[in-house]
């Protein structure tokens, strides 16, 4: 079953801090474009890491929100990589025993700015109103987590996260989602691509073929040069991997600034669900689309229509 859905509505400008840096460097140069070039690209090989993963940016290694302060009951876990990371998590559980219980799990993959506190107004949603289960972590190096992020290490984070709900008697026995925003889109579909068996719906706001694949949108002039950025996530890649038996809904900006919208579309188009669904928000950017109402009512649709509770 395939749904494909464009919905218009208002929303508000939102930039990247990679494109506010090159836009400052290239306003404040003097020098020709080529130059403007070679300090882009160097940039791009040196500090790529900081600027795709910007950890610390306004504060968010310090104060890191609990789910308490928003009147939720919550789990604090602890999760340990292979490397030796600890990441740091909120797990909320629904009672199982209750008539209602949804038996359904969000999976939580947050975006690359921020902390999970921040993502806590969202969390209360998912967990009060659609009523399902939420597992939220912080990658590492991000919030109270330990280590440095990096393509490799996000996937070992993932990786040890699964490991987790694997060994959870409950969250075993649920249909866990990866609902993904952004880079977290990328973590998701490894997850589920790596996970097949583990996963039982796919949920992918504003995300991405590659991060190479980004570079020329924000940036043409280093379109010759995305070899250099080592920080890949081929999520086109891993996207033809997913059994056609995982449901999949994707979330897309008619105005994204950030990543082109072609490339959800593409995701879209290559995926082998059998039960994919497309939304478009034709107004909305990068950063705002979770804003939009009519999205939470196309997300509330995709989990009760599209991902069977485990056992019913």
């Amino acid at each position: 079953m395939r749904q494909v859905n464009d919905t218009s509505d208002g929303g508000t400008f939102s930039s990247s801090t990679f494109s506010l840096i090159l836009w400052k460097l290239a306003k404040t140069s003097v020098i020709a474009g080529a130059s403007v070039a070679a300090i882009g690209l160097a940039a791009l090989y040196v500090f790529q890491s900081k600027v795709v993963y910007p950890a610390g940016l306004n504060g968010s290694r310090d104060k890191v929100s609990t789910p308490d302060e928003y009147g939720l009951p919550y789990q604090s876990v602890d999760i340990h990589t292979d490397d030796g990371e600890t990441l740091k998590s909120y797990l909320l559980l629904h009672d199982s025993t209750s008539p209602d219980y949804s038996n359904k799990t969000i999976l939580v993959l947050s975006p690359n700015a921020g902390n999970i506190g921040n993502f806590l107004p969202v969390v209360k949603y998912i967990y009060e109103v659609l009523n399902y289960n939420v597992f939220i972590y912080s990658y590492r190096g991000y919030g109270h987590s330990t280590g440095t992020p990096s393509e490799k290490g996000l996937k070992l984070d993932a990786d040890a996260v699964i490991k987790y709900i694997e060994q959870s008697e409950q969250l075993s026995r649920s249909s866990v989602v990866c609902y993904g925003r952004s880079i977290g889109g990328a973590v998701a579909i490894y997850i589920a691509a790596k996970y097949p068996t583990i996963i039982s719906g796919l949920i992918l706001d504003n995300t991405f073929l590659s991060i190479r694949k980004v570079i020329p949108y924000l940036f043409p002039l280093l379109r010759p040069f995305t070899f250099l950025c080592h920080e890949i996530w081929p999520s086109e890649d891993y996207m033809k991997t997913i059994p056609a038996g995982i449901p999949v809904l994707f979330l897309s900006a008619g105005k994204d600034e950030i990543v082109p919208p072609s490339h959800m579309r593409t995701l879209y188009d290559i995926s082998k669900s059998s039960s994919k669904t497309w939304k478009k928000y034709k107004n909305a950017h990068h950063n705002d689309t979770i804003t939009f109402p009519k999205y939470w009512e196309d997300f509330a649709e995709f989990m009760t229509q599209q991902v069977t509770p485990i056992g019913k």
